[in-house]
């Protein structure tokens, strides 16, 4: 049986991931900032629960040190775990600009930087690191989410290079908005006294919610991918964008440039 790390593993898609990859006859090693919020994932066959703060450089060691004397080995690394937060730029908080910082870019760092020793003295491993439709376009209202996503695709394709030479592959998974509670715990700025401000944010939510529960099957069609791309990792560095949504957006923005997508995007919003 393969070992797989999962970093968010206690609730959302997470959750669902480890509960996959345990029914195909993995170990799962769920990681969570709090223990009792993977009281779901407590006795089920092949899942293993561990305390573990992505932002926290010495919460990742303490769970590495535990982790590899249960398991001696790790196969795959899914860093998985991540926050919202939809907020202008001008209303923006410092703690919140942190937090997003921290637990969606930083942590991939972190979480990479421990485990790479890992793999290397195997010569091999992978790590699929969970981004978004968000790290390749830009959209209202995301300039803190989307900056995180983007740096984690940047991260990801830099560190593969790095990483070559001890068959140690890296990938990264872009979807749009999948129905789990991640828009539910979106962090959103407050109330303004701008018309402008307040008549965005409600369109925006409105968006997001509508395409949310659009996309009934996009949850299971994410899944089973991360396990086809954990069972067969590719060799070299690979981006897989799955769903209509972000393959959509995804060939807008690309084929059509930033200024005719912009165009696209102000007359959806702001029409």
């Amino acid at each position: 049986m393969k070992n797989v790390l999962i970093t968010g593993a206690s609730g959302g898609i997470g959750k669902e991931i480890a509960l996959h990859f345990a029914k195909n006859g993995w170990n799962v090693i769920a990681t969570m900032i709090h223990m009792d919020h993977g009281k779901e994932l407590e006795g089920v066959e092949n899942i293993s629960c561990y305390l573990l703060d992505v932002t926290s450089t010495e919460s990742i060691a303490l769970a590495k040190k535990k982790i590899i004397e249960d398991f001696k080995i790790i196969d795959v690394v899914i860093n998985n775990a991540g926050v919202g937060y939809r907020s202008f730029v001008e209303l923006s908080e410092d703690a919140e600009i942190n937090t997003i910082v921290d637990v969606n870019w930083i942590g991939v760092v972190k979480v990479c930087r421990a485990f790479i020793p890992e793999f290397r003295a195997r010569k091999k491993g992978h790590f699929i690191n969970i981004s978004s439709i968000a790290g390749l376009v830009n959209l209202p209202l995301g300039s803190f989410y989307h900056a995180t996503k983007h740096a984690v695709e940047s991260f990801s394709e830099c560190m593969a290079y790095e990483l070559i030479d001890f068959n140690i592959s890296v990938s990264t998974v872009q979807f749009g908005n999948t129905q789990t509670n991640f828009q539910k715990n979106v962090v959103k700025s407050n109330q303004s006294s701008l018309p402008s401000y307040n008549n965005l944010m409600e369109k925006i939510s409105l968006i997001l919610e509508i395409k949310t529960k659009k996309n009934t099957g996009l949850k299971p069609q994410i899944i089973r991918e991360l396990l086809k791309i954990a069972e067969n990792p590719p060799k070299n560095f690979k981006r897989y964008t799955i769903g209509f949504d972000a393959n959509g957006l995804s060939f807008l923005r690309f084929g059509m440039g930033y200024r005719l997508f912009g165009r696209i995007i102000r007359q959806s919003v702001f029409k």
